[in-house]
């Protein structure tokens, strides 16, 4: 055998593999990602992050814009100075802020404010004046049935007929049968008069 010569048996393959050792499996890596406040200022997350509750870090442009107009060590110093239960809040009012801010540089949020206040006194003008129309239609309405009481009240009582009041009388007056001699003839009185015979 020549100088340089390796024999098969200590050449090993890179996927031969020893079927009598068992195969370790590999225990899947845990990727913590940080907050997007760390992610953004490129620092370390530590565990007890105050930023990384209220900065998710799939939510970085919320954090950029409240990062843009107040900064970071304010952020935290606003947060520290809060108790834990008013914090969300007070995240959510500065990226609003921030947001208005970058929106109108001069007024900010006060620009916001007075379009709304602005709003509320609009409509609360058209509240009132339909608040006043509806009592104009119901005043309009009582004096309406008020005139149709006033009229009923005041109308004489309706008379009879004339052609009616004439038949009445002639049917109710006993002379009528007195004056109606062919009332009862000579036949109805023989009819009568064999009805009353014995049998």
């Amino acid at each position: 055998m020549e100088y340089g010569e390796a024999t098969p048996s200590a050449v090993a393959s890179p996927n031969s593999s020893n079927p009598s050792s068992p195969s370790t499996p590999t225990s899947p890596l845990v990727v913590i990602s940080p907050c997007a406040a760390c992610k953004i200022l490129r620092r370390r997350c530590a565990d007890k992050c105050m930023l990384a509750p209220y900065f998710p870090p799939t939510e970085q442009a919320k954090f950029t814009t409240a990062h843009r107009v107040f900064g970071a060590s304010n952020i935290i110093k606003f947060l520290q100075e809060l108790p834990e239960s008013q914090r969300a809040d007070a995240v959510s009012s500065m990226v609003y802020e921030a947001s208005a801010r970058i929106r109108d540089p001069v007024y900010g949020c006060a620009g916001a404010i007075c379009q709304l206040q602005k709003q509320v006194n609009e409509l609360q003008a058209q509240l009132a004046k339909a608040q006043a129309e509806v009592v104009n239609m119901q005043l309009q309405q009582a004096n309406l049935v008020g005139a149709l009481l006033c009229m009923e009240a005041t109308a004489p009582p309706p008379q009879p007929h004339p052609q009616q009041f004439a038949v009445d009388t002639f049917i109710c007056s006993p002379q009528s049968y007195h004056s109606n001699p062919g009332f009862i003839d000579d036949d109805d009185n023989n009819n009568l008069g064999s009805l009353w015979e014995p049998l």
